[in-house]
Parts: structure tokens; C-alpha cells; sequence
């Protein structure tokens, strides 16, 4: 068992629900970075969801867009951002996933991405345009590794696709919440609590529930109908506001229910 599934999993059996933050690596400066990795760990994440600003995403919404165009503008880049997390390895003890798309990694090498990913310690990868048909391009080389290749799970997947997606997903299961990219909601469709269900049928691993989920009482809401959350554009626009006690209040909303994870 990987270690951020083990993480999870540690939650769970305390009878709490997992919590992943999402941040924009490099939205005010990569000099920031180590102090929002903190700041979350104290906070009570389980563990945090680093994103990668990318000059073409398809699953970003506004906020998260935003982040990524003030990331780039500072000139921050993968390769920067691996840099980076190599140098401050060791000062935050919870797992860090890396969301990013796939050219970036192919324009390092899938192998070179790997092994620098080892080195930091790295404890997920998700990839949102990396098909399930074509994960073998990483998947092969993650075996061995404490690297979980993290799978997303879109409300349009029918059950027979849901049982080939879970059938090798390593860490937890990312079920996206809603039809259409990340950003904040203010309610979810009657079909969710069915889809997080069927989808808790059939995982081996963890589901935790992300896109769209903004409030405290969303919170609660959805992590009563999985493992988890993961929460994105509302932690990326206080950062962005250094509006640090929402960011808190958020993360300690299902305190009694959850520990957190940072994501989208």
C-alpha cells in the first residue's frame, strides 16, 4: 500500500474523512510555496495537491486559471517547481501530490520525471488528460516506486468504465463532482450521491470527492458520501486574498469527520 493511500486510509480508521488541498504552485512567487505547505500540514491536511500552472488547461476553471497565469508570468515551470521541492525535502512530513498535464512531462522525459519525483519524495501523480489507455506510459515505471498514479473518475463514466479505471488505481480515486471544469458550485446534481456510491462499490482504493466543493457545509455534504474531499479554487483564491482564516475554518469544517487532503 502506498503511502498516500495508507494516509487515507490511517483517517478512516479513526472514523474521519480525508481532506486534500489544492494549491497553485508558484501563485504568488515559488518563493511562497514551503509556507503554504505548512500552513496547511498545521492546519490538518492529510495530504496536499500541488498544481503545475500549464499555458493550456482543459480542467481548470477560472480561479485555478487565473493562479496559473501569475504563475507563469513569474516564469515558474515544472522543472522549477521539482527544484524547488527538492530543496525545502523534508520540512513538510505530509504526502504531496503533483497535478499536472502530460506535455510538460514528456517535454522532461516520463523517466527523468520519475526519478526526480523519487528523489523528493513524491506521493501522487495525477495527470487529467492522461487516458486510462495510455497510463501504461507512466504506470509500468511507477511499479516499485511509493508513487501513487492517481485516477480520475468523471460523473459520465458508466459502471463497466468505472470498474476498468478503479481496477489499477493506486492511492485514491479522484471522483470529479460535476460535469465540466473545477471552480466554485453552489450545488451539486441529485445523481451524485448515486455515482459516489457506485463508485465506492467497485474502487479497491479510497474515493474522494473534488471539483467544486467551496463551503464548509459542502464539505460535510460530500464527505459524508465518500473517503474524502479535495478542495481547490476556494483554497487558491484565500491564498490568493492571504485570507488564511477562511483557508483554516474550511479545513477544520468536518474537523470530527475529516482530516484534509489539498486539491482543485
Amino acid at each position: 500500500m502506498k503511502t498516500v493511500e495508507k494516509r487515507i486510509r490511517e483517517c478512516m480508521i479513526e472514523g474521519k474523512k480525508a481532506f486534500i488541498p489544492y494549491i497553485m504552485a508558484g501563485d504568488g512567487g515559488l518563493e511562497t510555496l514551503q509556507d503554504k505547505l505548512l500552513f496547511l500540514e498545521e492546519c490538518g491536511a492529510t495530504a496536499i495537491e500541488i498544481g503545475i500552472p500549464f499555458s493550456d488547461p482543459v480542467a481548470d476553471g477560472e480561479v485555478i486559471q487565473h493562479a496559473g497565469e501569475r504563475a507563469l508570468s513569474n516564469g515558474v515551470t515544472l522543472r522549477k517547481v521539482l527544484d524547488k521541492l527538492e530543496d525545502i525535502k523534508g520540512e513538510v512530513s505530509v504526502p504531496l501530490v503533483i497535478m499536472t498535464y502530460l506535455n510538460p512531462i514528456l517535454a522532461i522525459g516520463v523517466t527523468s520525471y520519475i526519478e526526480k519525483c523519487q528523489e523528493i519524495g513524491i506521493g501522487g501523480l495525477i495527470i487529467p488528460d492522461l487516458p486510462l489507455e495510455e497510463n501504461g506510459l507512466l504506470y509500468d515505471q511507477l511499479q516499485g516506486t511509493d508513487i501513487a498514479l492517481i485516477p480520475l473518475l468523471s460523473l459520465t463514466s458508466t459502471h463497466e468504465r468505472m470498474a476498468d479505471i478503479t481496477a489499477s488505481a493506486e492511492g485514491f480515486v479522484y471522483a470529479v463532482t460535476v460535469n465540466g471544469i473545477t471552480g466554485v458550485q453552489n450545488s451539486f446534481g441529485g445523481e451524485l450521491a448515486e455515482h459516489l456510491k457506485c463508485v465506492k462499490e467497485v474502487s479497491p482504493v479510497p474515493v474522494l470527492a473534488g471539483f467544486g466543493i467551496s463551503t464548509p457545509q459542502q464539505v460535510e455534504e460530500l464527505g459524508a458520501q465518500a473517503d474524502g474531499v479535495i478542495v481547490g479554487s476556494a483554497i487558491v483564491d484565500a491564498f490568493h486574498r492571504k485570507d488564511l482564516e477562511s483557508i483554516s475554518r474550511l479545513i477544520k469544517a468536518g474537523d470530527r469527520k475529516f482530516k484534509i487532503i489539498a486539491t482543485s
